[in-house]
């Protein structure tokens, strides 16, 4: 049996590349089969080595962490196609504390403005920005600062192919935006929540007259933390970042030819049904007949919604381990003893 082998990263504890590692050493523990190892990406962590796969120069820049500490962050420049990712500059991870409220108010993403601006040195015609995993949610004010306000930013881009890559379709504002979905997620408590809301509320009026259009309601708006809504204020385009990692990786090509799919993420739960790489997989999958199996951190959906998706079953590495923390300080293994126990049990089948 052929088994393509492609998760996306599991938040902050395994990369996209780790998670698949993890994965076939389970699977391959206990069963016999080809294994075709694909990391993929939503444009969120993961984003750069998944596509660096494909070819380019990987660049190691010192930047501006969401806090203001200098981090490396590495990129992609693959001719003239600069490749940045979000998280390697701002994510979560990089804050180097627990996030709070304090934190998700204070963090800003001066650091993608830094790399894009560093892209454009070297020749990039095109920037792609792969949105996701950030810590700030300040509509990408503090990028655009770094690339000398918002004039300046209109100008130093105006010949450039900007891309932003997401899956993500909320807006900046609203129940649905940047602040309220994801801010608690970086720390925010609801006055913080409400402070993001009102900044970027505020914001939102200097990058509508810098697009010369509404851009608070794009669908994309909201990804990173408004990120979103900053670069398309500057002109990008926006393009499903599974779907650009999956052409990189060939995905489609391969999908006729095998017989299921492991994919995964660190938490599988009604974020994942608006187009991350769990369910678009799944998506391409069924279109060839194939079997979608999710092995996830922490798995929240029904079977009903599972089905819709086309998946076939998801299996928790929490629930494997008897505990978060287990399933978090020892992911690489749990994982690992998770595959392997589907593998053996065949409950995927």
């Amino acid at each position: 049996m052929r088994v393509l082998i492609a998760p996306d990263s599991f938040g902050d504890t395994l990369t996209a590349a780790e998670a698949a590692d993890a994965i076939a050493a389970g699977w391959s523990s206990a069963r016999d089969d080809e294994l075709i190892l694909a990391p993929q990406s939503d444009g969120g962590p993961g984003f750069v080595d998944a596509l660096a796969a494909d070819g380019g120069e990987v660049i190691e820049s010192t930047v501006s962490g969401p806090l203001g500490d200098a981090v490396t962050a590495r990129w992609l420049l693959d001719g003239a196609t600069a490749y940045v990712e979000v998280a390697q500059t701002i994510g979560l991870a990089l804050l180097g504390r627990t996030p709070d409220p304090e934190s998700a108010v204070a963090a800003t993403s001066r650091g993608v403005g830094q790399i894009v601006a560093e892209a454009l040195t070297r020749g990039a015609t095109t920037v792609v920005v792969g949105l996701g995993g950030s810590s700030s949610t300040d509509g990408g004010a503090g990028m655009i600062e770094s690339l000398g306000g918002p004039d300046a930013a209109v100008a130093a881009l105006a010949d450039v192919d900007l891309v932003a890559a997401t899956d993500v379709d909320n807006p900046l504002l609203g129940p649905a935006g940047a602040a309220a979905v994801f801010g608690p997620q970086k720390g925010a408590d609801a006055d913080a929540v409400r402070v993001l809301e009102e900044r970027n509320a505020d914001w939102c009026v200097e990058l509508d007259r810098i697009a010369g259009r509404a851009v608070a309601d794009l669908p994309g708006a909201g990804a990173a933390g408004g990120l979103g809504a900053a670069l398309l204020a500057l002109g990008a385009t926006r393009t499903s970042g599974a779907d650009l990692v999956a052409e990189r990786t060939r995905r489609h090509d391969v999908m006729p030819t095998v017989d299921l799919v492991l994919t995964g993420e660190g938490k599988f739960d009604s974020q994942s049904l608006r187009g991350k790489v769990v369910t678009a997989l799944a998506g391409s999958a069924r279109e060839h007949g194939v079997r979608t199996v999710v092995l996830a951190g922490q798995v929240r959906l029904g079977e009903d919604d599972m089905r819709a998706a086309g998946i076939e079953s998801a299996h928790s590495v929490t629930d494997f381990a008897g505990s978060v923390d287990l399933a978090m300080s020892d992911a690489r293994a749990q994982l690992t003893g998770l595959a392997a126990d589907v593998a053996r049990t065949g409950s995927w089948a």
